[in-house]
């Protein structure tokens, strides 16, 4: 038993620090990489390369989501469309080419575990981590898009994670920030949240991530990480999971509630999470800490030596498993980096939602000239991170940026262009309503590349995305 099998943490730059090498060749779990660990493909492969040459069964993950949320992609914006429109479009098969696609390029990199799909059920438009990330609102359709993605990834020898169980779409709070609540009825989450993770599990996902939700109706004290009524009782014994449960990272706000680092890695453990995927930036200093906190769990009688080495063994299996299907699917000589095969602009511009009134004031533009553009900037979703987004990550540059910290004030609208607004998720922000309002009265046209509320009159262009390929077809739109 090595508490040290089951912890994957995270670190800073693009090369392995000396003291993660260290603990991976103690037998650590693995790594979970970021953004500010990619710098280009070359540098990405001799960096995992660094990491199987300490520990050759390492754990190699990376959020890859193939859309808003790309650390592949981190630097320039992502070149995939986002899950959201691949469930508009509805087609299994792009989708499952879609995920196929992230797996070749992260094979080529060496990774070896992408902590995706998300398989949340964006059912509440006022959600302000999932949005986009998710497949769509309706049940059926992001279970059958969420198995497809799965399958065309693990097609490629790369594990997937199906996020965030038991299901964080009907939630109004971050869990980076805070401790949402889920108040839905048992027999509502069992008809909606949990149908894509039961599908996923159908198709064989080789893990699944819990989430630090509250869900009463499941588990009245503890948020879902920490529950072994919803990690043991209901996804193990119920459900069947057989597969690694990896903790969303412990350095969250509805994590670090349950004792910070320790408490909470020993508490995960405990309720049936198996592989901790401890933070961003961790220090050696804390992985022994919580090493020292295992062992003296174990100790106190609070978790058992199996319980750990129920862990471990997990974790191995699924890494052994991904390491078979990999030798038995060579990755094309012909691989295209950022391009999913029978996916174009056409039909992502085909997923956009575009108003009557969008349609007549682009329509009637006559002599105009060009675009004026307002950037609504809001303040960066951690899940997505400091990443460039839509038009501005592929040349667009904005003539006026909006913010929480810069208010709208002393517009002028030129006369030669159209003022084309471009935000995300406006309806959650009173800063970008109020943006919004005055600028209405300039004839803007009024883009939302986040989640949309059709309902309220902020959104006139829904793309149901911001990544840099979304980004460019709605140049298109507006040409």
């Amino acid at each position: 038993m090595n508490p040290l099998s089951v912890l994957m943490p995270g670190f800073l730059g693009p090369e392995l620090p000396r003291w993660v090498e260290r603990k991976l060749r103690q037998g650590m779990g693995g790594v979970c990489l970021f953004g500010t660990n990619v710098e280009s493909p070359a540098q990405l492969r001799s960096l995992t390369d660094s990491i199987y040459a300490a520990n050759p069964d390492a754990v190699i993950a990376i959020d890859e989501e193939g859309g808003d949320v790309s650390r592949l992609y981190q630097r320039e914006g992502s070149p995939y469309p986002g899950s959201a429109i691949l469930g508009i479009l509805d087609d299994v098969d792009l989708t499952r080419a879609a995920g196929a696609q992230v797996g070749w390029e992260l094979r080529k990199a060496g990774v070896n575990l992408t902590l995706a799909p998300d398989v949340d059920v964006n059912s509440n438009p006022l959600n302000p981590v999932i949005g986009v990330r998710a497949f769509g609102a309706d049940t059926e359709l992001v279970a059958r898009h969420g198995a497809a993605w799965t399958q065309g990834l693990q097609s490629t020898g790369v594990a997937a994670c199906a996020k965030h169980f038991p299901g964080h779409g009907d939630t109004e709070l971050d869990s980076h920030h805070d401790a949402p609540v889920v108040n839905a009825s048992e027999p509502e989450l069992r008809t909606r949240e949990l149908v894509p993770f039961e599908a996923n599990i159908a198709v064989g996902v080789a893990s699944l991530m819990s989430a630090h939700i509250d869900v009463p109706a499941l588990d009245a004290e503890n948020a879902g990480t920490f529950s072994k009524p919803i990690m043991t009782d209901l996804l193990r014994d119920e459900l069947g999971f057989t597969g690694v449960v990896v903790s969303d990272a412990l350095n969250m706000a509805g994590a670090q509630a349950y004792g910070g680092y320790t408490g909470a890695s020993v508490k995960a453990l405990a309720a049936g999470v198996d592989l901790l995927c401890v933070g961003y930036s961790n220090t050696e200093e804390e992985i022994e800490q919580i090493v020292t906190a295992i062992e003296d769990a174990i100790k106190a009688g609070e978790l058992t030596e199996a319980r750990v080495s129920e862990a471990h063994t997990r974790i191995l299996a699924m890494v052994k498993a991904s390491a078979k299907r990999a030798a038995e699917a060579l990755i094309p000589e012909d691989l295209t980096h950022g391009a999913v095969p029978g996916m174009g602009f056409e039909q992502l511009k085909s997923a956009f939602s575009v108003s009557e009134t969008a349609r007549t004031r682009l329509a009637a533009r006559g002599a105009v000239k060009g675009v004026q553009w307002v950037r609504l900037e809001p303040a960066a979703n951690m899940a997505v991170g400091d990443s460039p987004w839509g038009p501005f990550a592929s040349g667009v540059v904005a003539d006026l940026v909006v913010s929480p910290e810069t208010p709208l004030k002393n517009f002028v609208p030129n006369p030669d262009c159209v003022v084309v607004v471009v935000g995300k998720d406006n309806h959650r922000h009173p800063w970008a309503r109020e943006a919004i309002d005055e600028l209405r009265g300039h004839g803007a046209v009024i883009v939302d590349m986040g989640w949309p509320d059709l309902t309220e009159p902020y959104v006139d262009i829904a793309t149901y995305g911001a990544s840099r390929a979304v980004g460019e077809a709605l140049k298109e739109v507006l040409a």
